[in-house]
């Protein structure tokens, strides 16, 4: 029974069977008979597209950027050089006034330094008085001797001693009435130099000893700025480090400072110069502090510029000395070890010593290129020896320069 199913299900199967086997055999036929195709060679890699610009060295000034408190050149305690009471003080005389040179500031009592005048000129006309007498016996003394007929004569009868004593009376005498005309001028106390009052401690009516202090004040007519400066700044600048005030390299290092804050929402500006560097460098910080001073820094002229006051907090830029052959470039041409990228004549890259003097965040100067040098900007993934294709860099990536 098995045997007769068998032979049932052959002949059912056995077409499709057939048929299906044959589609295998075409399809394979298809498939090994197709012509397989040839080899291409691989596409040769372009060369990287790089920009460049053109390194134009020259002679530059490269300023420097510092910041600094404004501080009085000077300023001084005025004491009092007498003893006395106040009688008078001018409208200046408060705490921020204002006072001209040589204006009188406080007036002490002057009665008991006229009563000493007075007493000096009466010694002074009685010393006289004694010189004139002594001057007349010694003549007298001289003819008596002269009529004696002896050949020396002795100092004492001829009242030399008594004449020399009167002549020193009188030397004292005339000192003392000096002292007494000056403690008088002394009187009334005064400035060779304008100012502001920053404090006051006496006032009128009260008693002021000698050396007491009566007010703490600064001048106006300069102030100066302790600007700090580091050592790679040094390089770019020519101050007058430790010269002697009158030499030649001292009067020719003084470099210009534009003195800048922001004032009442507004920014100001004063111009300045740097006089000197202070003796020694900071333990602290390892800076050099250059000193700026600004000339009458309270006169605002036409633009109504305000005071540049003691205390207030400043930018200062420092002109840079004259440095020959500097090239400056985009930042993004100079490489951390030193060296920039050059594009050859046969558009390959050349690896060059560029000696960095400053950076900032958008612009690089170095030395050591050529005029017409080709430098690459955006060479960071590259390496000497590489062709490529160079292109000038957009306008605005050395517009600045």
């Amino acid at each position: 029974m098995i045997e007769t199913m068998a032979k049932g299900a052959l002949r059912h199967w056995g077409p499709a069977l057939l048929l299906g086997l044959a589609g295998v055999g075409v399809a394979g036929f298809l498939l090994t008979a197709k012509p397989r195709p040839a080899p291409a060679p691989a596409p040769a890699a372009r060369p990287p597209l790089v920009q460049f610009v053109c390194a134009r060295p020259g002679v530059r000034r490269l300023p420097v950027s510092t910041q600094g408190t404004v501080q009085a050149e000077r300023e001084v305690t005025l004491t009092s050089q007498v003893a006395g009471r106040v009688m008078a003080v001018s409208e200046g005389f408060v705490a921020g006034g204002v006072f001209a040179a040589g204006e009188r500031l406080l007036q002490i009592d002057t009665a008991d330094y006229d009563l000493a005048i007075a007493r000096a000129q009466f010694q002074v006309a009685a010393a006289r008085q004694r010189l004139a007498e002594e001057e007349g016996r010694a003549l007298q003394a001289r003819r008596q001797w002269r009529d004696l007929g002896a050949d020396q004569a002795n100092a004492l009868f001829l009242r030399e001693p008594q004449l020399a004593a009167a002549r020193a009376d009188l030397a004292a005498a005339q000192a003392a009435r000096r002292a007494a005309e000056l403690n008088l001028q002394r009187t009334a106390l005064r400035l060779p130099f304008p100012g502001r009052l920053i404090s006051k401690s006496a006032d009128v009516g009260q008693y002021v000893g000698v050396g007491a202090a009566v007010a703490r004040v600064y001048a106006t007519d300069r102030v100066r700025v302790r600007l700090p400066v580091t050592e790679r700044q040094l390089a770019r600048l020519d101050l007058p480090l430790g010269r002697a005030p009158n030499s030649a390299g001292a009067q020719s290092a003084r470099p210009a400072v534009t003195i800048s804050a922001v004032f009442a929402g507004q920014r100001w500006e004063w111009p300045g110069r740097i006089e000197r560097t202070e003796a020694r460098i900071d333990t602290d910080t390892r800076v050099l502090y250059a000193v700026a001073l600004v000339d009458e820094p309270f006169a605002g002229g036409a633009s109504r510029r305000p005071p540049l006051l003691p205390g207030l907090f400043v930018q200062a830029r420092i002109e840079g000395r004259r440095i020959d052959e500097l090239t400056p470039l985009p930042r993004s041409a100079w490489r951390g070890d030193g060296t920039v990228l050059l594009v050859d004549a046969e558009q390959r890259l050349l690896a060059r010593e560029a000696p960095l003097l400053h950076a900032d965040a958008q612009r690089a100067w170095v030395f050591g290129l050529a005029p017409g040098d080709r430098v690459v900007v955006n060479g960071a993934a590259l390496r000497a020896g590489m062709r490529v294709t160079a292109v000038p860099a957009r306008p605005w990536a050395h517009e600045a320069f």
